[in-house]
């Protein structure tokens, strides 16, 4: 893989060439098409745009291993690196922030656009540098998580202790019909009481019909 630059190193190799060692077991295609997705291989490349003043300067081909080798030191554990950067980017924005707050002191009574524009940006530089200082000292010193367990339970709960007998299940007793019956709502009737079996003696005096003497049905 070979970028449009020919800058020569002091071997006389050209440093914009990424140099690839042959993987067993793996085709030309396969080797190629891993090579282009790779993000290291693709952050290297976006370096050496970003940094154009100075990608003469960086050979690509150890620009991917000094990527791997500290990716896999993060990856491992060791996130000292990831700490040096942020400490880094802490002053880096402080610094931001501070330039554009002298000029925006310096536009004051010029120009309202670009008082309004250096204020800004210099909130949002200040804004940053924060939240990367408390994710630094995050990393630092993790918060302690201390798990309490909630009680989820609502309403009535019932707690079996001693030797008690399990409810089995049937027939469930109806307080209501318990109430309605006949020997407790005894009194409740003032009319008092109704003789029964009025109307079964008007159905005894009903005649019985001999149906094989009617011939007219």
């Amino acid at each position: 893989m070979t970028e449009r630059n020919k800058a020569e190193g002091s071997s006389g190799q050209n440093m914009q060439t990424l140099t690839i060692t042959k993987e067993e077991g793996k085709s030309e295609l396969r080797q190629l098409t891993e090579i282009q997705l790779s993000p290291l291989i693709n952050n290297a490349l976006t370096l050496q745009v970003v940094a154009a003043g100075n990608s003469d300067k960086i050979d690509i081909t150890e620009a991917v291993e000094v990527m791997k080798e500290k990716s896999e030191k993060i990856i491992a554990g060791d996130l000292s690196e990831l700490e040096v950067t942020l400490a880094a980017q802490v002053i880096t924005l402080n610094t931001i922030y501070n330039t554009l707050i002298l000029r925006f002191a310096h536009s004051l009574g010029n120009s309202l656009k670009l008082t309004e524009t250096y204020m800004r940006l210099a909130l949002k530089a200040q804004s940053q540098c924060a939240r990367t200082a408390e994710i630094l000292a995050a990393m630092k010193n993790p918060p302690i998580v201390i798990a309490k367990q909630a009680n989820i339970a609502q309403g009535h709960q019932q707690i079996n202790n001693g030797n008690q007998y399990p409810a089995h299940a049937g027939k469930t007793k109806n307080s209501a019909n318990e109430l309605l019956s006949e020997d407790n709502h005894a009194t409740l009737d003032t009319r008092g009481t109704i003789e029964a079996g009025g109307i079964d003696k008007e159905l005894a005096a009903v005649e019985t019909i001999d149906r094989s003497k009617d011939t007219n049905r």
